[in-house]
């Protein structure tokens, strides 16, 4: 279950992907064409922007690190 901190973060996320994405490269000629450009933004948010409060990582780098911490830390106990 979730709180109001959830959801102001998937508006922020959501007002990111407008103003990144949907506003400055449309107009959109199609459906498909919105849809494949949604995936390219969404990798690129998750494997390719930098993150200063991270150490100017990306989020999904960040994350595999945390698990590669976690399971080690596992095999240590």
């Amino acid at each position: 279950m979730g709180d109001s901190y959830d959801n102001a973060l998937a508006e922020t996320v959501i007002g990111l992907f407008k103003t990144e994405l949907i506003r400055r490269r449309g107009p959109w000629r199609s459906l498909e064409a919105v849809e494949l450009a949604t995936l390219e933004w969404v990798d690129w948010f998750n494997h390719r922007r930098l993150l200063e409060p991270i150490g100017n990582i990306p989020p999904a780098e960040a994350e595999a690190n945390y698990d590669a911490q976690m399971d080690d830390m596992a095999n240590a106990a």
